[in-house]
């Protein structure tokens, strides 16, 4: 506990965690100030995310860039699972299928990119284990094969087609699950030498205790989680006064301020000369929302939402996210990057989230 006060003390960015409890005070007294829970819920989490980052840094220092990485990706993709099942609860299915979109675009072409583009302006040249990051690119152009299926179906007859996707989203859900397992048992089990790091990054000192760093861990993803739930059920009427589309809002918004916490990470690893982190955070989140987050989801809406959710998702949303999925395997292909790569990255999802600002506030079509 005394590396954690010693922290905070000499990190005035830390300073701001006084917004948490300053934000579930608000929401608990008026939780109609939509604008104002907003704007506190992102003070709130900018802080969360730079704890999260150090402390996920001090566990890679003792469990390796890829295991720290993958326990980063899985501990900061709870977040998105956890609005999601409340999202599911409240029947809110088009939110819930924005924001897994959302975040698999976000995590694989801006938060890729921003760790290329950060990392590239202080190394002239970064390597990593290209193995890493090919195989996370071909679990997220499966799974997004896997997203276009229901749409098929459900075109070819349309009297049957609602009935007809549901039924084959539950499968592709299992597949999906069983995906991911797989992929966890070749590359942390059998075949775990394939992904070890590249020895040429900065270490950044001695870390905390593993104890102290699992359980800040631990908690700290658990206050991300209730400021995020705080953040959506605010930003849709926040959203509405500052003039942004629900399209913007949750493909957008909702997956940069979920991401929030593994962005912090991943650019404070690129900067450090530490890609190998930055790429399997990157895309491993990515495939693990593509793989295991979205079917989870599609199983749990049997559970504890109104009735059963399909993968069916809107065009435009499937088009973007194969966009991104395609990208992402043709960047890893070689295994050393640049800041320009980095740059064009961040290009394309700027054209995407140009598009979706265009969209008038008042529709509701492409979520």
């Amino acid at each position: 506990m005394h590396h954690l006060l010693k922290e905070i003390r000499h990190n005035p960015l830390l300073w701001m965690l006084v917004f948490v409890p300053i934000v579930l005070a608000v929401e608990a007294a008026a939780p109609s100030a939509h604008t104002a829970l907003f704007v506190l819920a992102v003070l709130a989490i900018v802080p969360l995310a730079a704890l999260l980052s150090h402390a996920t840094e001090s566990v890679a220092e003792k469990t390796g860039d890829a295991v720290g990485g993958l326990l980063n990706a899985t501990l900061g993709n709870l977040t998105e699972l956890i609005i999601a099942i409340a999202a599911l609860h409240a029947g809110e299915y088009m939110l819930v299928k924005a924001s897994i979109a959302g975040a698999i675009v976000t995590n694989s072409l801006f938060m890729l990119g921003a760790s290329f583009l950060l990392g590239g302006l202080r190394h002239h040249v970064q390597e990593y284990n290209r193995a890493g990051g090919r195989m996370y690119a071909a679990l997220l152009l499966m799974a997004t094969i896997a997203l276009l299926a229901p749409s098929a179906v459900a075109d070819l007859d349309p009297a049957r087609g609602e009935a007809m996707a549901l039924a084959l989203s539950t499968g592709l859900a299992v597949l999906l699950i069983c995906a991911y397992g797989l992929g966890l048992l070749f590359s942390l089990k059998t075949h775990k030498e394939l992904f070890a790091s590249e020895e040429h990054g900065e270490t950044g000192g001695a870390g905390w205790p593993i104890g102290l760093a699992l359980g800040t861990l631990l908690v700290v993803t658990v206050l991300v989680a209730l400021v995020s739930e705080i953040f959506v059920s605010s930003v849709q009427k926040a959203g509405e006064t500052l003039g942004l589309s629900p399209a913007f809002v949750g493909f957008i918004i909702v997956a940069l301020v979920g991401a929030a916490a593994e962005m912090a990470v991943a650019f404070s690893a690129a900067r450090k000369n530490r890609l190998d982190m930055s790429v399997s955070i990157a895309l491993g989140s990515a495939s693990q929302i593509a793989l295991f987050v979205a079917p989870a989801l599609v199983l749990l809406s049997y559970v504890v939402g109104p009735k059963p959710m399909d993968l069916q998702f809107w065009p435009g949303a499937v088009t973007m996210v194969m966009i991104a999925s395609v990208t992402s395997c043709f960047i890893t292909n070689s295994g050393r990057s640049a800041w320009f790569i980095g740059a064009l990255l961040v290009l394309i999802y700027a054209i995407f989230a140009m598009t979706l600002y265009m969209v008038p506030p008042g529709s509701h079509g492409p979520v």
